[in-house]
């Protein structure tokens, strides 16, 4: 993909969806677009793909301007929706082949279906299928025709872990054959272990981009992370009291009950500290990981700076 971007604002029934979306694909990459439910994820690629019209701004698919696609255009993509739209009354390997019938030089049905799983579950007709079967066939579906890009939204989705795990390295295949990729994922494993660029939407904008390492060293406070897991309630922030003026300091949050994060410049000896505050209460933790921060800790603090933010900007409540 040479282009997609920028996005600026689409305005459904007076509402604005994007603004400050711009982001470029490249082929023979994996670009991954991350952002909590209503970020903007799917209305950008629907914008990218040309099914939902802009009323700004500027995209380029393949050169072209999606909106204005002709059947050209349209053979060298291909489109993995969300919500599949699959005919509930066809069944897999015959639905494929209708698929296939309409490119010039299709992938083997039979190829696909065996690589993706899909004659286990042939003979059913879509309307029977798990959510994760379907996604099986839409996958297929968007890549048997041999696109050159491929827009792919939530496509591990419902998976059990060995299904989510063949997609996974098909997607990883796509990229080693020169195709640019396209997706959004909750599964910020799957992004930080596939992504060659990821964007983080939030409100219809991005508000960070980069390789994973490139977001990583760019957040402060989450270059190493502590978590540990124990009796709801602990005080932990005090196993840190002692490093006044050690260094920068670091912050202790319970993101659920009994889950503590310690984030900042943690060092070996904060691992010891914590270990003899729980010595000296008989504290035995399930479990304590002194490490680098991922993926899911920008992504979880983003979240929790966009949450702060709108609470601030509430009637009555408190300033951001």
């Amino acid at each position: 993909m040479k282009d997609v971007g920028p996005l600026p604002s689409l305005e459904g029934r007076m509402k604005r969806v994007l603004a400050g979306v711009d982001l470029t694909a490249n082929a023979g990459e994996i670009t991954v677009i991350l952002g909590v439910n209503g970020a903007g994820k799917t209305t950008t690629l629907e914008c990218a793909q040309g099914l939902q019209r802009r009323t700004a701004g500027v995209v380029r698919l393949l050169g072209e301007d999606p909106e204005k696609a002709d059947a050209a255009l349209r053979a060298r993509v291909g489109i993995m929706l969300q919500e599949g739209g699959l005919p509930p009354a066809a069944r897999p390997l015959a639905l494929l082949a209708h698929v296939a019938g309409m490119y010039t030089d299709p992938r083997p049905v039979g190829e696909l279906a065996e690589r993706l799983g899909i004659h286990e579950f042939a003979s059913t007709t879509i309307r029977r299928l798990s959510g994760g079967q379907k996604q099986r066939v839409a996958l297929a579906a968007a890549l048997i025709g041999r696109p050159e890009v491929v827009f792919l939204d939530e496509p591990s989705a419902g998976l059990d872990p060995q299904s989510r795990q063949l997609v996974v390295d098909l997607i990883d295949e796509l990229r080693r054959d020169g195709l640019g990729v396209i997706l959004t994922t909750h599964l910020l494993d799957d992004a930080e272990r596939l992504a060659d660029v990821v964007h983080i939407l939030d409100r219809g904008r991005v508000v960070t981009s980069g390789t994973v390492g490139e977001i990583l060293a760019g957040r402060e406070g989450t270059r190493s992370r502590l978590t540990l897991r124990a009796r709801p309630g602990l005080d932990l922030a005090a196993a840190f009291a002692g490093r006044t003026g050690q260094g920068p300091e670091v912050t202790v949050t319970e993101a659920s009950a009994g889950h503590y994060t310690v984030a900042g410049e943690l060092t070996p000896a904060d691992l010891l500290a914590v270990a003899q505050w729980l010595h000296a209460r008989d504290i035995m933790p399930a479990s304590l990981e002194l490490g680098t921060a991922n993926l899911q800790d920008v992504f979880l603090s983003i979240a929790a700076e966009s949450a702060a933010e709108d609470e601030g900007a509430r009637p009555g409540g408190r300033a951001a």
